[in-house]
């Protein structure tokens, strides 16, 4: 017996229409890069969180690059994140030139556990990226103050977390920086792949 974990096909049905729409509009006027859909969509995401910016980009994976490379992260810096995530998260901050500190996650919600911050860091630790999971958030107030404490940077993976809030501030607004993937498979998925920080 075969059981899926997801149906793409089934997810989309009801928006179908609209979807093939826009797609048309998008391949009629073939702006796919820095277009006007492009824009709109920077423009609708950063009023639904409640952000300064947003800057739509290629992935997930991508957000996660420019967030590394705007922080200025790279050779000799340290970046303390959890294992329990996907290859995504990590692979930027190795290809940066910076080391991943793995800290444990919340036995209970699978979100970084902020108590293994302070033990994590070193002199040469440069950013906290706590990884939001399952459409809940770490504990960004406690996050946030060790960061500020140790004056780091804090990059919100919040990959899995569209439309979660903490303390009624959405994902990726609590850090320096939130990133996040339109993946197909993920909580809100695009039509091939997507990111945005």
């Amino acid at each position: 017996m075969k059981i899926g974990m997801s149906n793409l096909k089934l997810q989309h049905d009801k928006l179908k229409n609209e979807i093939d729409s826009a797609f048309r509009e998008l391949m009629d006027n073939s702006s796919f890069i820095l277009g006007p859909q492009v824009r709109k969509f920077e423009i609708d995401f950063e009023a639904f969180t409640n952000a300064s910016h947003c800057i739509g980009t290629s992935s997930g994976t991508s957000a996660i690059d420019a967030a590394l490379l705007a922080l200025n992260i790279g050779s000799g810096d340290e970046v303390i994140s959890v294992p329990f995530t996907f290859a995504a998260t990590i692979e930027p901050i190795i290809l940066a030139g910076a080391t991943p500190v793995f800290v444990d996650i919340d036995p209970v919600y699978f979100n970084m556990d902020y108590t293994k911050i302070d033990s994590a860091i070193t002199p040469n630790t440069k950013a906290i990226m706590p990884v939001h999971l399952y459409g809940q958030m770490a504990d960004m107030d406690k996050i946030c103050e060790i960061a500020k404490k140790n004056n780091l940077y804090v990059i919100e993976d919040s990959a899995q977390a569209q439309g979660a809030s903490f303390n009624s501030n959405h994902a990726g607004t609590m850090g320096d920086i939130g990133t996040f993937s339109f993946f197909p498979g993920k909580n809100l998925g695009a039509v091939g792949d997507a990111g945005a920080c």
